[in-house]
Formats: C-alpha cells, structure tokens, sequence
C-alpha cells in the first residue's frame, strides 16, 4: 500500500510541474497579444509618486562632481555677487538670474543687461510699484504693454518674477530693434529718450560692466 502510494505522489508532483510550465508557456503566448497585454499591464497598481524621477537618479542623470561648467560658475557668481551687493536671499536671486538667462536666450538680448536693468529699477524687489505704475523687477508700466501681457494672463501677472523678467526683456529687444542703438533703447525703457546726458543707460552699462568682469573670469580655463 505505501509503495502505491508513493508511486501516485510521484506521478502527481511530475504532473504539477508539467502543467506549470505549459502554463508559464501558454503566458508568454498570450503576452505577445497586444490586446492582452495592454488588459494585464492597465491593471496593474502605480507607481508610487517620485518613483521615475529616482530613476533617473540612480541611472545617473545626476552630474558627476567637478562637471561644472563655465557658464554654471558664471550663473553661481552673479548669483552670489547680486545677493551680497543688494542683500537679497540667494534662493531668490537664482531663480531671477536663471529666469533672465533664459528670457535673454528667448529673445535675443544679453541676461547680464536684462539683470543690469533690475539692478537699476528695483534692486531685485519683485514687487516694487513707482508712483507712475510701473511693477516688479524691471519695472514695466502695464497700460503701455497690454498686447505682450495678455499672453500671459493679463495685468494682474505682472508682479510674477518670471512674467516680468519675459515682458521686460521683451520690451528691450523691441526698443533695440526700432531704435537700432542700445543706449537709445535703454534711454526709451526709462522713458527718458530726450535726456542728453542719458544718465539712465550709463547706470545700466556700468552695473553690466560689474557682472561682466564675473562672467569673464568664470570663463577662464580652470587650473587643476
């Protein structure tokens, strides 16, 4: 009797691993159908949230130490050079100077001008208002750039960094081109296009100037 009976278990344990493997084989035939596939994997549970980005991060998209470019250090140095001089947090002024880089590559017109002008309108206070109605960093006047604000939402709009720096770096590549002089088109930002002195655009060269002598020493080739 106990022989049979290990017989029998033995035949079902060779049964059991023979279905399971026509049933492993019979799975990968029924993945290999679009349809099928797209059934099985829509039922599967998300991602947790963050889950790609950590990824990408243990994948390597993280740059190595000591990649750092020149233009990371030229950003790095007008960035620590602005919130010392105008006693700004450095989180803030990052996110001015990576914002006027990239307006100034948008528009055509040098982020260290765009930056310049902030100095000169504002001091880097993102909601300064003059007594003539101008706002925020670079200190536009609304009622004469309506058509460029509505891109972006309206007036109320103009008092977001981001806005403001797009709109006021705009302008200034309008001015350059109607006007075809620098000088002249920052004289017109400032509303002082008749000022013989033009006072207004040599304030704005001479803080261009200062952030200028940054970038070229953060261009220098780096000694070991």
């Amino acid at each position: 009797m106990n022989t049979t009976l290990r017989i029998a278990a033995r035949a079902y344990s060779a049964l059991k691993g023979t279905l399971a493997l026509v049933g492993i084989a019979a799975l990968a035939v029924v993945l290999t159908l679009p349809a099928t596939r797209y059934a099985l994997i829509s039922h599967l549970p998300e991602l947790p949230a963050g889950f790609a980005g950590d990824s990408a991060t243990a994948a390597g998209a993280i740059q190595p130490a000591g990649a750092e470019t020149a233009l990371d250090r030229e950003k790095r140095a007008v960035i620590e050079h602005i919130a010392r001089r105008y006693r700004v947090a450095e989180e803030a002024v990052s996110s001015y100077v990576a914002q006027a880089y990239y307006a100034g590559a948008l528009h055509s017109v040098d982020p260290l001008l765009v930056l310049a002008v902030m100095a000169i309108e504002s001091r880097y206070n993102p909601v300064a208002e003059s007594v003539m109605g101008a706002k925020g960093l670079m200190q536009v006047i609304p009622k004469y750039h309506l058509d460029k604000l509505s891109h972006h939402g309206g007036e109320h709009t103009l008092l977001d960094p981001e806005v403001n720096i797009l709109v006021g770096t705009q302008i200034l590549r309008e001015y350059h081109r109607r006007l075809g002089d620098l000088e002249s088109a920052l004289q017109m930002y400032a509303g002082a296009l008749d000022d013989p002195t033009s006072q207004y655009s040599a304030k704005v060269f001479a803080e261009r100037a200062r952030l200028e002598v940054l970038r070229l020493k953060a261009r220098k080739p780096q000694t070991a």
